[in-house]
């Protein structure tokens, strides 16, 4: 049959609503009925009961385990390691429980289920015969008790209800069905137990109903369907209310259901509903803030869209001034920092102002909210007003950074511009440069001789000089091209081209000269070599005259000193040979060269044929020269080794003749070394002689000159070496004679030496004065002992060499007595060092004794005196302090006492051994044991005492604590009164009220204890005992009190709050209802299946909405019964008319939701139908035509392959057909409820019969089953007809025994018996085809028929065989069955006769449970007696086979009667050796317990950090209290094996050994752990101390970090800034000191208090200090780090501005302006001469200052010492470069003046020139007149004197003109010598005009002097001629000398 569900399981999330339609199929019901019938009658009640409550508890389990992520698989096998139980109580208590023993052995499973049973009984869990034991064997019924308790105090108990009639208070069960009647009054559900009321599931569904309605619609439940009910309530409850499903529906639909089992799922139900209720209440109260929000949420979007808009442009805008492509041109940037000004100053404040107001709405927002009294708006994450801040930060941020860029980019380009105008300038330089030395480069004038080619070289190498100094400025405008390049200057190109072209030029000019060097090189080395040549021919020259010499020599040594002078000369002919070669090579190689030669190869060949003739010739002769000599050297080498070889054989001859044999071994050792030595000399000589001879033949053979007397001499010589051999021979054995006898008699003397000295240290009488000093002869006697046990064997191998000495050194007398005295001296030496080995140890022993004895007195006497003198005080801290030395006391006890046993020990050893001082040693003894018996009953005395007084202290101080706590919660409850009327004030109250009540709950479990304290301190102290009792009864009058008052307070305040609460839940409950009834009113109707889930699901949703609102409505008549029970005045009229309201409105929306969901439920069905019917006509129409023509087999195999065969179609009409069937099904249904689409769905189904695929699966699954059926029944015929043969057989039956026939025919029964189980299921498969196939009922009862007569007919034939054998062997059967029941109690009591008790706990329990099953044996063999009697009883009586079976009888009841008490006697003796076992296994337990903690109380391990310490203390404490838990387990063992040991057995002794063996480890474990505890205390306060160091020290460490940063700053401001805070932070450490000085003194206190670890406390102390002090050392470099770069950024300033400086300068020094004519020159030059005077001056000032601030940061050492320094190179290049263009400008104006200035001189000359020209026609015009001589001489001259001023003029303009002809070429050059040749043709043309000017002037003049001459002449002669003629007479004498004078003069005249 198909599933009618399958199409309704498509209904999403509504389980409602699949409830729903499974309501209209109950035979799936009636299916689930019988299923759970079947269950409940296959499986007992018992092990249903148990198997119900396991599989629940598991569930139970595992649901609260899975919070911690444990799960549990067995409940019996997983919680006997104790751990998973100790998880789940964790979890269920919410407290942490001792942690679980590690291991999993069974003593760490009881001890971890003990903890576990402890912690339950400490939460007053009572536990009734449940132990450790029981659920650790994993006794099912106990663990099963075991969790039904845990869940009754976890999960029950703690359910609580009041009942409305009493106020009478129920708990546990009762009150969980109390609960469970109240919740299910209307439903008519009678819950009145846990069992039978939950059998039909209504119960659950009514629980969720009452809670959940929309979960489920109850009024459709039927009570008969209860299998269906309980599936349903368990999946909806886990599904829907995440339940754990605990039950199963077999498992409650039973005759007996599991009470415990449905109480554990139920009380899930009560917990979770409970949480429920509570969360409900808190919803109410969201809907009245709701309107108030709508006018914010408006307020809020707005501002959330503004904020969108704004943090978008934001973004937008930080994508676009992020981007850092700037354009590549000066340009370029400056519109772009044009367009981002714009930006800053237009659209930015517009923005800005957004935000502002954006900040106001949301002020305005939560202003608003404020008001309302709502919580605060917080914009989402992203839109908070700290999110807009941090983005326009972001923007500002990228704002500035775009600003920095644009400037830093706009200065970038106006230094690419600048450097591209001084790259312009510079290249134009270099190539002038560069053109004129490529023309000075390209000539060729060498010379021809080696001189000049020199002199050219030096040349070319000062021009090389010259280029290579010009390299670097070529590589200025290299690195100037490549920074332009780098910065990405936009006419790179340009620039690149240029580079290249000076870089070409500057290449070709490097290969010019490079090729011209080469030119050179070839030459010169050429020149050279053609020198060497000629060298070397005169030296070849000089060498042939010395080669030709004819002195060989007249001994060796001149011979040898010839050789040497010839290897010389040989050496040198080859070196120069090698010369030679080279010469030649580098002479050849200029004849093959391609290109240039430096000369004619014909010439070169000819000097290096002529060069190597020489070197062969002289080869020649070097030969012949050598050979000689060698002869020579030959010849007197061999006489000389002869002579040699006789000298040194009559030498060594000498010394052995004169040699002796030696005095003692030294001497001996001495000669055999030296003659070994002789040996190797002669072995070597040897060697050296036969190669003398070998010589001297070779010269014979060879018959060279001088060779006569060689042969004689060579005879000599081996006769003399022969007699020497046999002379050594004959000295080395006597030499080893003497070796030997002086050895043994070394030997001798040592061991005889040896022996004396041990001897005087064996026979010493000191054994010691003290233990140290026995102790250390004992070590030294050991040594001498191990000495000589080694000396044995010298002495042994002494006897041995004595024995192989020569003859005549044995037969000596010294010889003999000197060994004997040496074995003899032995012996006695071995002898006595034994005997002095015993009387150390003796002493030894005797020391050791005594010394631990006095030790022990020495402790005794000091604690006996302090216990004398102490006295117990009455002060609880003075008391602990007692205790706390007790303590310690113990603990030195422990130690003393195995001292004394080693005492004790070694006494007896002592006294076994006869020591001489046994008797004192005895006494030594026993004194010390009495004192210490004495000290010992002190302690114990001392000990109790103090115990009984700190117990009162302590109570007295318990009653006062709880005193003054009672005292305050009465303050507080009388504090807390009601005052108010609202429901808040009354629910703080009952808040404050039941945190008080547990409080109190906490208080009463202490004043229990504190009852029980005082009555036992009472008994304990009579004396005391009024006060102590009377402190607990004040504590007992103030608790109840207290309780009185805390009653009174609840009552109060109960009716105010009922009220309160009523009334607003009344308010919000009638809101909620008239909403949800518009709601449900809706007549929508779906016209699709998705429009109808989804309006089902949102008309489910209110019925949900409606279930969590009905416990409010139930409550609310609740609550209303409640107050009006109350005696209070209350407003009742308005409270029921109130109520009258809400309950017809609740019915009616209860009403308008039914009659909505029929509708929707019926319209989502329907259309549910459509979908399934179109998938069904899909599936038909796909499959009827497969189904046309079939044909039926008819035996199995066809069947199975046409199934087979058939296996595709079926498989996919089997997914389908359940579908179509559920279809057709669904419609009838819906047609039968009178559907609201009734008529269409019936269509729909009429067109849905079509049954052929069907109909033909049917028929041939019916043919299967019948053919499968005729197989079985023919199989079985064959198998019925076989055994008829073998029943019928009896022809072998004859052969055998009576007996065995009985026994095989029993079998061959029994195989028939097992085998009608086979007939019986073949007629139910019959049975069944024909129920399921009425059509084949003829062939299947006929063949059942067949089938069940031949089976009928084998029984009866089986029956009448063994009736016959059974009358036939019955006496014997008998007589056989006691034989062999005789036999078996034969062999138990052979069983019985061997008592083995066992040797362990498992051998025990094996021997019990063989004995149990011997006990089972003995039952049934009696009742096999009892069936032998009757059986007896029916035979015949006859004689002899009666008689048999009597005997047989009497002796089996015989022997039954005796084995009884056997029996019985064998268990008991077996219980008690269990008994003992089990007391030695638990000690074993206990003892194995203790020592796995031992460890852990005597651990030294005391923690290295303040955690540790605490852990450890922890763990400490916890293990105290694990030991009290413990406690009574190890009192109940040592209890029972008490009893045990009290018996005198074997057995028991080993039980006292446990015992005292637990007792000393438990007393040791309490002490050790009290003791750890103290050694922890101390230990915590030097953690403590550390900790705070640790804390201080990672301050310290954190400081040193931020000191270590390496941040400085990324400008000056920045830099300063850091500057500051760096000081505030060196002022914080500086102030940190104080800390460290506390620390320091806390130090201190440690050490005086001598602590343990001073040593280390110490030591964190110095590191500590340690650490600040570098701390201080690190801040002073940081702020160093920081002010050097402080220092830095201002020299960066600086070095900034002056390059800008530079820069600017370097503007006008490469100006291009070289003016245009003279005068504008002029100007130039004179502004140019000011500019660089001031630059000059005032850069070198600043360059200097720059420098002196960069020396002076390097010379402090400043980290950027190399950065400075290249900033200073930086600085220096530049003002470099600008003073070199200054230079360069100046230079270039000086060539531009010079060149103007020539040319205006070129125009003066010329105009002064035509102006002298002009000037010449009038000179000549004065000739021509008449002007007289002096006239034209004066003209003349002056025309000359100009003229000759223009010579000087003239001459130094063509020195300018060849000066401006070198450095200026091209047209300047034309123009220059153009001007030049003009000048100098005026020029000349006016020489000559002049000239000609000159001679006529000069011949004129002459003319004009001559006829003035002549002229003068002929005035003078007429003067003379009138004097001469005067005819006056002198007068006197007087005039007589002045005539005469006068006439003198005229004489004297000469004519002109």
């Amino acid at each position: 049959m198909s599933d009618p569900y399958k199409n309704v399981h498509s209904i999403p999330h509504n389980n409602s609503h699949f409830l729903l339609l499974q309501d209209s199929f109950p035979a799936v019901a009636n299916w689930l009925k019988l299923r759970s019938y079947i269950c409940v009658y296959l499986i007992s009640p018992a092990e249903e009961r148990d198997a119900v409550q396991k599989k629940t508890f598991t569930k139970w389990v595992n649901s609260h385990l899975a919070r911690v992520s444990c799960r549990i698989a067995d409940l019996y096998n997983d919680l006997r390691d104790g751990y998973m139980l100790t998880r789940l109580l964790e979890v269920l208590s919410g407290e942490m429980l001792p942690r679980p023993t590690r291991g999993r052995m069974r003593i760490h499973c009881l001890e971890n289920v003990d903890k576990a049973l402890q912690f339950l009984k400490e939460q007053r869990v009572h536990l009734e015969n449940v132990g450790s034991h029981d659920i650790v064997d994993g006794n099912h019924r106990l663990t099963l008790g075991l969790i039904w308790t845990v869940i009754l105090r976890f999960q029950i108990q703690v359910i609580k209800i009041e009942c409305d009639d009493n106020r009478e208070t129920r708990s546990a069960k009762d009150a969980l069905l109390l609960w469970c009647q109240m919740k299910t009054p209307k439903l008519n559900v009678h819950i009145q137990n846990f069992t039978t009321c939950w059998r039909d599931g209504l119960a659950f569904n009514a629980l969720i109903h009452r809670h959940r309605p929309d979960l489920i619609e109850f009024h459709k439940l039927i009570r008969s369907n209860a299998t269906h009910n309980l599936q349903q309530a368990f999946n909806i409850a886990e599904q829907n209310l995440g339940l754990t499903k605990l039950l199963d529906p077999e498992d409650v639909n039973t005759e007996n259901p599991d009470e415990k089992s449905i109480i554990t799922y139920v009380v899930s139900y009560y917990h979770y509903f409970s949480k429920m209720k509570a969360l409900r209440v808190e919803g109410k109260r969201v809907g009245k803030v709701l309107d108030n929000a709508i006018e914010g949420q408006k307020m809020i979007d707005r501002y959330e869209a503004l904020a969108s808009e704004l943090l978008e442009w934001i973004e937008k805008t930080i994508g676009i001034i992020s981007n850092q492509k700037f354009a590549n041109s000066l340009t370029g940037v400056q519109q772009q920092l044009q367009a981002f000004t714009t930006y800053c100053t237009i659209e930015k404040p517009i923005k800005f102002q957004e935000k502002g107001n954006l900040e106001v709405l949301l002020f305005t927002i939560q202003s608003k909210l404020r008001a309302n009294n709502q919580k605060p708006y917080v914009p989402h994450e992203g839109k908070l007003i700290s999110d807009i801040n941090k983005a326009w930060e972001r923007l500002e941020k990228a704002e500035h950074e775009r600003g920095v860029a644009l400037r830093q980019e706009l200065i970038r380009q106006e230094k690419l511009e600048l450097l591209a105008q001084r790259f312009d300038h510079k290249t134009t330089m270099r190539q002038a440069w560069l053109n004129e030395n490529q023309r000075l480069v390209s000539q060729d004038n060498f010379g021809y001789d080696l001189p000049a080619v020199e002199a050219a070289m030096k040349k070319h190498e000062a021009i090389e000089a010259d280029i290579s100094s010009y390299e670097e400025r070529i590589g200025v405008v290299v690195e100037l091209a490549g920074e332009m390049e780098t910065e990405g200057y936009y006419d790179i190109r340009r620039i690149s081209a240029r580079k290249e072209n000076i870089l070409g030029q500057w290449s070709l000019l490097k290969e010019l000269v490079v090729g011209r060097k080469a030119r050179l090189e070839k030459n010169l080395a050429l020149q050279k070599t053609f020198q060497d040549m000629v060298y070397m021919i005169d030296w070849m020259e000089d060498m042939q005259v010395q080669l030709l010499s004819k002195d060989f020599g007249k001994h060796l040594l001149e011979v040898d000193d010839l050789l040497q002078k010839h290897s010389l000369q040989e050496a040198d002919i080859t070196a120069q040979a090698e010369r030679v070669q080279t010469l030649n090579s580098a002479a050849l190689k200029f004849t093959t060269i391609e290109g240039y030669q430096p000369c004619d190869p014909q010439v070169i060949c000819n000097r290096v044929n002529h060069v190597s003739t020489c070197l062969e010739e002289l080869k020649q002769l070097a030969a012949k020269r050598r050979s000689e000599l060698e002869e020579s050297q030959h010849l007197w080498a061999f006489f000389q080794e002869v002579e040699e070889s006789e000298a040194w054989i009559r030498e060594k001859s000498s010394i052995l003749v004169t040699q002796t044999c030696g005095k003692d071994l030294s001497s001996v050792l001495r000669l055999l070394q030296k003659h070994k030595t002789l040996a190797g000399e002669l072995l070597a000589h040897r060697s050296l002689l036969q190669q003398t001879m070998k010589k001297g033949k070779q010269i014979l053979m060879e018959k060279s000159f001088g060779t006569g007397g060689i042969q004689e001499r060579i005879m000599e010589v081996k006769g003399e070496w022969k007699r020497l051999e046999d002379q050594a021979a004959q000295r080395l054995g006597h030499l080893q004679e003497a070796l030997n006898f002086f050895q043994f008699s070394t030997e001798t003397d040592d061991l005889l030496a040896w022996l004396q000295d041990a001897y005087r240290l064996v026979s010493s009488e000191d054994f010691g004065h003290d233990e140290y000093s026995t102790q250390s002869l004992l070590k030294k006697h050991r040594g001498v002992c191990e000495a000589v046990d080694k000396h044995r064997m010298h002495v042994v191998t002494l006897r041995k060499h004595m024995v192989a000495l020569p003859l005549h050194y044995r037969e000596l007398d010294e010889v003999q007595s000197r060994m004997g005295e040496a074995e003899q001296l032995y012996a006695e030496v071995a002898e006595v060092a034994v005997l002095r080995q015993q009387w150390l140890h003796d002493a030894l022993a005797v020391y050791l004794m005594f010394s631990e004895v006095n030790a022990c007195e020495v402790w005794i006497d000091e604690k006996e005196q302090w216990l004398n003198k102490m006295e117990v005080p009455e002060r609880l801290e003075d008391v602990e302090v007692i205790a706390h030395r007790f303590e310690s006391l113990d603990q030195e006890m422990n130690s003393l006492m195995g001292r004394i046993l080693d005492v004790n020990q070694i006494v007896q050893q002592l006294l076994d051994s006869d020591h001489p001082s046994s008797t004192e040693v005895r006494g030594c003894q026993d004194h010390l044991n009495s004192r210490w018996n004495r000290i010992v009953e002190m302690v114990e005395q001392k000990k109790d005492h103090l115990d009984s007084v700190l117990r009162l202290q302590n109570y007295l101080l318990e009653c006062a604590e709880i005193k003054s706590q009672i005292q305050e919660k009465r303050k507080a409850i009388d504090a807390t009164q009601y005052v108010g009327s609202d429901l808040g004030g009354v629910l703080a109250l009952q808040r404050r009220l039941s945190t008080m009540e547990g409080a109190l709950a906490v208080l009463e479990p202490k004043l229990l204890h504190l009852q029980q304290e005082a009555e036992e301190l009472a008994i304990s102290h009579p004396a005391k005992a009024m006060e102590v009792l009377e402190h607990f009864e004040g504590i007992s009058v103030e608790w109840e009190e207290l309780k009185h008052t805390l009653q009174g307070c609840e009552d109060s305040l109960m009716v105010a709050g009922r009220l309160q609460q009523f009334i607003q839940d009344l308010d919000s409950f009638l809101t909620w209802l008239v909403h949800t009834q518009t709601a449900a009113a809706s007549d929508e109707l779906p016209n699709a299946l998705e429009e109808a889930e989804r309006l089902i699901n949102r008309h489910a949703a209110l019925k949900e909405e409606i279930g969590r609102y009905e416990e409010d409505y139930e409550r609310l008549q609740a609550v209303n019964e409640l107050l009006e029970a109350e005696e209070a005045p209350l407003p009742y009229a308005a409270l029921q008319q109130w109520l009258q309201k809400l309950d017809v409105g609740w019915n009616k929306l209860l009403e308008m939701w039914e009659s909505r969901r029929e509708v929707l439920v019926q319209a989502h069905i329907f259309h549910l139908f459509l979908r399934d019917v179109k998938q069904a006509e899909a599936f038909l129409n796909n499959q009827e035509s497969a189904l046309a023509h079939v044909e039926l087999p008819t035996t199995v195999e066809t069947v199975e392959a046409a199934i087979k065969k058939h296996k595709d179609f079926t498989t996919t009409m089997e997914l389908n057909l359940h579908r179509i069937k559920a279809v057709i099904e669904a419609g009838e249904s819906l047609i039968s409820q009178s559907n609201i689409y009734s008529d269409r769905i019936r269509e729909r189904v009429d067109t849905l019969n079509r049954e052929l695929a069907q109909q033909w699966l049917e028929r041939l699954n019916g043919q299967w089953g019948l053919q499968r059926l005729l197989q079985d029944c023919h199989e079985l015929g064959d198998w019925v007809a076989e055994k008829m043969l073998m029943a019928r057989d009896t022809s072998r039956d004859e052969t055998q025994k009576l007996h065995k026939k009985w026994l095989k025919h029993q079998a061959f029964m029994a195989e028939l018996s097992q085998n009608k189980e086979w007939l019986e299921k073949i007629e139910r498969e019959g049975q069944q085809l024909i129920q399921e196939k009425p059509e084949l009922s003829p062939v299947v009862r006929r063949k059942l028929g067949e089938i069940r007569e031949c089976w009928q007919d084998l029984e009866s034939t089986t029956q009448a065989k063994a009736r016959q054998l059974f009358e036939a062997n019955r006496a014997d059967l008998l007589v056989q069955s006691y034989t062999s029941l005789d036999h078996r109690l034969h062999q138990l009591e052979g069983q019985l006769c061997y008592v083995d008790q066992g040797q362990d706990l498992t051998s025990v329990n094996k021997q019990l449970k063989k004995l149990q099953t011997m006990e089972c044996q003995m039952e049934e063999w009696y009742k096999e007696v009892g069936e032998l009697q009757v059986a007896a009883a029916s035979i015949p009586q006859q004689g002899q086979v009666m008689e048999t079976v009597g005997e047989r009888q009497a002796a089996v009841e015989t022997r039954i009667v005796r084995l009884i008490e056997p029996l019985k006697e064998r268990r008991r003796i077996l219980l008690a050796s269990k008994e003992v076992h089990q007391v030695g296994r638990d000690l074993e337990d206990e003892i194995l317990w203790v020592q796995e903690r031992l460890p852990a109380a005597t651990s030294q391990e005391h923690g290295s950090s303040l955690q540790a310490v605490q852990h450890l203390m922890k763990k400490n404490q916890t293990l105290q209290r694990e030991l009290q838990g413990h406690r009574a387990s190890v009192e109940n063992v040592l209890e029972r094996a008490n009893v045990i040991a009290s018996i005198r057995s074997p057995e028991a002794d080993c039980v006292r050994a446990g015992l005292e063996q637990l007792s000393g480890l438990w007393g040791l474990l309490w002490a050790e752990t009290e003791r750890r505890q103290l050694v922890l205390d101390a230990m915590y306060q030097a953690q403590q101390y550390y900790f705070d160091t640790a804390e201080v020290e990672a301050w310290l460490s954190e400081q040193e970090l931020h000191m270590m940063n390496e941040e400085k700053g990324k400008d000056e401001p920045s830099t300063l800034q850091l500057l500051k805070k760096h000081l505030v932070l060196e002022q914080t450490i500086e102030d940190y000191a104080e800390t460290i000085g506390l620390l320091s003194q806390q130090c201190r206190q440690l050490l005086e208090m001598g602590h343990p670890d001073s040593e280390q406390i110490s030591k964190c102390q110095s590191q500590m200090d340690r650490l600040y002090v570098s701390l201080k050392d690190l801040v002073e470099e940081r702020k160093s780090r920081l002010e050097q770069q402080y220092w830095l950024y201002q020299l960066n300033h600086e070095v900034d501005e002056l390059e800008q400086w530079i820069a600017e300068r370097e503007v006008v020094a490469s100006s291009p302006e070289l003016g245009q004519d003279f005068e504008h020159v002029t100007i130039l030059q004179e502004k140019f001469t000011e500019f660089a005077s001031e630059t000059g001056s005032l850069g070198q000032e600043r360059v200097t200052a720059v420098n002196q601030m960069v020396d002076e940061l390097i010379d402090y050492g400043h980290a950027e010492a190399a950065t400075i320094a290249e900033w200073k190179d930086g600085v220096n290049e530049a003002w470099a470069d600008l003073l070199e263009l200054m230079e360069t400008r100046a230079q270039m104006l000086a060539a531009s003046h010079q060149l103007h200035k020539f040319f205006t001189d070129c125009r003066e000359i010329l105009a002064q020139i035509d102006d002298k020209q002009r000037r010449l026609p009038e000179v000549r015009a004065c000739q021509g007149g008449t002007a007289n001589t002096s006239t034209l001489q004066r003209l003349m001259h002056s025309f000359e004197h100009d003229i000759q001023l223009l010579v000087t003029q003239v001459r130094q303009l063509q020195e300018s003109a060849g000066q401006l002809r070198t450095i200026y070429a091209g047209q300047k050059a034309e123009a220059i010598a153009g001007r030049e040749q003009e000048v100098m043709h005026c020029w000349k043309e006016l020489l000559t005009s002049c000239e000609e000017c000159r001679v006529q002037i000069t011949t004129a003049t002459d003319k004009l002097r001559f006829f003035g001459v002549v002229r003068d002449q002929i005035m003078w002669m007429d003067s003379i001629i009138s004097q001469i003629g005067t005819g006056d007479n002198p007068s006197s004498t007087s005039c007589l000398r002045n005539g005469t004078n006068t006439g003198r003069s005229c004489s004297t005249v000469s004519p002109p």
